[in-house]
């Protein structure tokens, strides 16, 4: 997982180590970030909304979320946040590699649950709120309970955690039926997330259609309708708008100058990333610098 913002602009309130891969971020959207691109990670990840409402996309679906909503991300779904309007929206990302819950024996839950879940033969909810949930104020207690445990970590507070999130998957598994996704609608996003994981970790550097075409064995027309068809934008599109996004980060984050910030997200021509820039946040590099720095 190595998307900028994850590293740069969210606080930690656990700090996820290789003996106990979890970790909490605490962020908002405008504040400290204005979207945070479609991306995808190996690692289960929880969003709790805890203030406000945004917009979170989920396998390129997108859904509004609101205040108390519990948002679930499973190992490899792609998966962006942006701001609703002018709506701030305060959230946790609870991220957790699911060794910390899977036995590395045969377990009845790995056969049962967690593996069904991870080859997507037992999807899980994307959303839920106290509306459409039954057992919403289950699966809120663990959350907060969890909370609490992240204020002090008391001792084996590793033990309350995992506990808290085997109470959190049970209640979800007690109360979904099986449901298979369609292998073409897989493959489909496979393809899409083997485009955007090349866009994050090549951004700085020329792409062309060509390459990407080759990329996915598309011919460069099939590709440009596939991903246009897909992500409703062309993929010249989406890529400047990525690496306009990584330079916002860096304007924020680093003293470098804006023509080495504008080389460095892959723009090699300053007075275009300067209009692109202005296009889609409204003012100049150096006015959204000053901005986040008054």
């Amino acid at each position: 997982m190595n998307i900028l913002e994850y590293e740069n602009y969210e606080e930690k309130k656990t700090h996820g180590e290789s003996q106990f891969p979890y970790v909490t971020y605490v962020c908002s959207i405008p504040i400290d970030f204005t979207c945070v691109p479609n991306h995808w990670h190996n690692e289960f990840e929880i969003i709790y909304v805890k203030k406000g409402k945004g917009l979170i996309s989920i396998d390129l679906e997108y859904y509004e979320v609101n205040s108390g909503d519990i948002v679930l991300i499973l190992p490899g779904q792609l998966h962006s946040i942006e701001q609703e309007g002018i709506n701030v929206m305060e959230y946790e990302n609870m991220i957790f590699s699911m060794d910390l819950l899977v036995a590395k024996h045969d377990d009845i839950c790995n056969n049962n649950y967690f593996t069904p879940m991870n080859k997507r033969l037992i999807q899980l909810p994307s959303i839920l709120n106290r509306d459409t949930c039954d057992y919403y104020d289950r699966l809120a207690h663990c959350l907060n309970d969890i909370d609490e445990i992240c204020k002090t970590f008391p001792k084996a507070y590793e033990l309350a955690i995992k506990g808290c999130l085997f109470s959190f998957f049970s209640a979800i598994f007690n109360n979904i039926p099986k449901i298979t996704i369609p292998v073409k609608k897989r493959k489909s996003l496979d393809k899409i997330k083997l485009i955007i994981k090349y866009v994050e970790n090549n951004y700085a550097n020329a792409i062309s259609i060509e390459e990407m075409s080759e990329l996915c064995g598309f011919s460069q027309s099939h590709f440009m309708k596939f991903f246009k068809s897909n992500m409703d934008v062309s993929f010249i599109e989406y890529l400047n708008n990525y690496r306009i996004t990584m330079a916002s980060r860096l304007l924020i984050s680093s003293t470098s100058s804006i023509l080495a910030i504008s080389l460095e997200s892959g723009f090699d021509n300053l007075s275009y990333f300067n209009r692109l820039f202005k296009k889609r946040y409204n003012m100049t590099p150096s006015e959204f610098r000053k901005m986040y720095q008054d």
